[in-house]
């Protein structure tokens, strides 16, 4: 914990940047996350921080208004915090995203027995949700995303309201999840129809004290692009070839458009650069990560950003220019709530040097005495350039160890 938190903070004073993991601790539950964790690991991939975010309840009621669109939330309600947000991005629940995307469960339960179940099945369905189980009182079906699933929980309600049934909502990661919130917002505030959700950590609800009509608006579209540029392409042609700039390139964008769902625009064959639209954010930041590692793998660094525009995405790649330890890396930018993260990925050389200070303490520590000894004694003896041959020394020797 010591030597983590010492090398975060020496990686951070020079990169410029605070560095809040090296690596995860994340405890894989299934072969696809142990795949990404091990890749995390195993490539020492850093989430740093650029620009803090703000994490409150006035944002995040402000930046949920936003996602959902102002004409899908009525006048009438009223936003309740049952459990504070931390101020702070947390590392487990973004990576937890990333691997296990958006999808939410949304879990629908009548209080009063109203018959209306068939007509929230039609809805449900309309809305490009799955359900996945129903009975006369209850329905567990399944969205896109967290915000698929407390738009249409909204719209719900609304129908139960005009019938004069108190529905009760709440989206979760799981299907269990998503009812034990519905049983805890029941505890705590009634059989009061609203709809439970967690936000950067935080529980949160939107209830409705009064009758409303249901919510008549569109779905607000969000665009999530994704730029990505390779790094110093000239260079890496000189070395491995045209064909091989190409080949990478290739397997990126069938990636994205296979796997991730993304819509490539702006790229030509033989080129250094793409954009892509993704459905999901979690989408994009998969689809970003994962080029990055391939990428390396072959031999070259690319550059990736993510925002809700085609500039946005440009301008967050045009910042990994400017963070760099000794020579540039691949990294990837975006946004989280109000700030600014990335996932920066050391160079093997990096990459050795971090893990052999994490795992060989023992020895690190007999490398500062032997350089601290040779130095104190060269300084004494008149020999200043034995303690830059000490260091040199260390450092070859931290590579190849």
């Amino acid at each position: 914990m010591v030597m983590d938190y010492l090398l975060r903070k020496i990686l951070g004073f020079f990169i410029g940047h605070r560095v809040l993991s090296i690596g995860t601790k994340y405890m894989p539950t299934n072969s696809t996350e142990r795949e990404y964790v091990e890749m995390l690991n195993y490539t020492k991939t850093m989430l740093i921080e650029i620009e803090r975010a703000h994490i409150n309840t006035s944002n995040i009621f402000d930046n949920l208004t936003r996602e959902l669109g102002t004409d899908n939330i009525p006048k009438n309600r009223k936003f309740i915090e049952l459990k504070p947000a931390e101020n702070r991005v947390d590392e487990y629940a973004l990576l937890s995203n990333i691997i296990m995307g958006s999808d939410r469960y949304l879990y629908i339960e009548v209080f009063n027995g109203g018959r209306i179940m068939d007509e929230f099945v039609s809805i449900i369905e309309k809305e490009k949700g799955r359900i996945i189980e129903k009975s006369s009182s209850e329905i567990l079906a399944r969205f896109l995303s967290k915000n698929d699933a407390i738009r249409v929980a909204i719209k719900l309600i609304g129908a139960g309201s005009k019938r004069g049934i108190n529905v009760r909502a709440a989206a979760g990661m799981t299907g269990a999840a998503a009812i034990e919130r519905a049983i805890n917002l029941n505890r705590e505030i009634g059989e009061v129809p609203g709809v439970g959700f967690t936000k950067l950590g935080g529980e949160f609800a939107i209830i409705f004290t009064s009758e409303f009509e249901p919510v008549s608006g569109t779905p607000s579209y969000r665009d999530n692009y994704l730029f990505i540029d390779m790094i110093d392409s000239t260079g890496f042609i000189e070395r491995f070839g045209r064909d091989s700039l190409v080949e990478i390139m290739n397997d990126i964008k069938a990636y994205m458009e296979n796997d991730c769902r993304g819509k490539i625009e702006g790229y030509r064959e033989g080129g250094d650069d793409l954009i892509a639209n993704f459905p999901t954010k979690d989408m994009a930041l998969r689809a970003g990560i994962d080029s990055a590692w391939h990428a390396m793998d072959n031999g070259a660094n690319i550059r990736v950003g993510i925002g809700k525009t085609r500039r946005e995405a440009g301008e967050r790649a045009q910042i990994a220019d400017s963070i760099k330890l000794w020579n540039p890396t691949s990294i990837m930018i975006f946004d989280v709530a109000d700030g600014i993260y990335g996932y920066f990925i050391p160079s093997p050389f990096t990459r050795s040097v971090i893990d052999f200070l994490m795992h060989k303490k023992s020895v690190a520590l007999l490398v500062f005495v032997f350089v601290f000894v040779a130095t104190f004694l060269g300084w004494n003896m008149g020999h200043w350039e034995f303690g830059l041959i000490a260091i040199l020394l260390a450092v070859i020797y931290a590579a190849t160890a």
